[in-house]
């Protein structure tokens, strides 16, 4: 894994100044560090795109190399995320040939100062110096950047809150025993048969209420209607 490191020459009465390269290529990243270095500047070197948005609002570093391709984040929100958290953050993206048009659609978007073409030579970013070190244009992207690439939200639920939950049908009555239902019918005749059983069974009150010299029935129906 790379490590960051840092370069740094001072010039006699002038102030360092720090760049911040995060193009995830060795050679690009030492012409870089070549050219600025004769210059006076310091640099740092950062290869993941997350990590540089994170490096820069700690740095605050002068002037900052981004390529499309860099890991864990696409260059081009790398470049929108720095320049929401520095509004005259001074970037410039670096890019193949073959790219050229997509990098400078993002240089147009973040407000980027330039955009340089590898193979990078010393000439190239003399040349390119002073549009560099120029006037800073606005990033039009950073107003979208919400709607272009938002943020992962919080996972919905799998079931709706209880306050939204649909509400169902009253589950059905029982249906209450009465004195004409079939069931109590059929109880009402055991039972009374049982009465009657154990009634003659009992003795002298039973025969009497065989001879018919007394009636029983009355007190059985008052004892049936006691337990139904």
């Amino acid at each position: 894994m790379k490590k960051s490191f840092r370069v740094v020459i001072i010039m006699a009465g002038e102030e360092t100044k720090t760049a911040l390269v995060v193009v995830v290529n060795p050679i690009i990243e030492g012409r870089l560090k070549s050219v600025l270095s004769r210059r006076g500047w310091a640099i740092e070197i950062c290869d993941d795109g997350d990590k540089a948005v994170d490096e820069y609002v700690k740095l605050r570093p002068d002037l900052t190399f981004l390529a499309l391709d860099i890991p864990s984040m696409d260059g081009h929100i790398a470049a929108l995320e720095i320049r929401e958290s520095h509004a005259t953050a001074r970037l410039v993206f670096v890019t193949s040939k073959s790219r050229l048009e997509k990098a400078e659609d993002a240089a147009y978007s973040a407000g980027a100062v330039a955009t340089l073409v590898t193979p990078l030579t010393k000439l190239q970013i003399d040349e390119s110096w002073d549009m560099i070190m120029g006037k800073i244009p606005d990033a039009p992207g950073v107003a979208d950047l919400d709607a272009l690439y938002p943020e992962m939200g919080v996972a919905e639920p799998l079931m709706p809150p209880i306050s939204i939950m649909p509400e169902f049908p009253p589950l059905p009555a029982m249906p209450q025993a009465t004195a004409e239902s079939p069931l109590v019918k059929a109880k009402s005749k055991k039972l009374r048969n049982f009465l009657l059983l154990l009634i003659i069974a009992g003795g002298s009150i039973g025969v009497a209420n065989f001879l018919g010299y007394i009636d029983i029935q009355p007190a059985i129906d008052k004892l049936l209607a006691f337990v139904q």
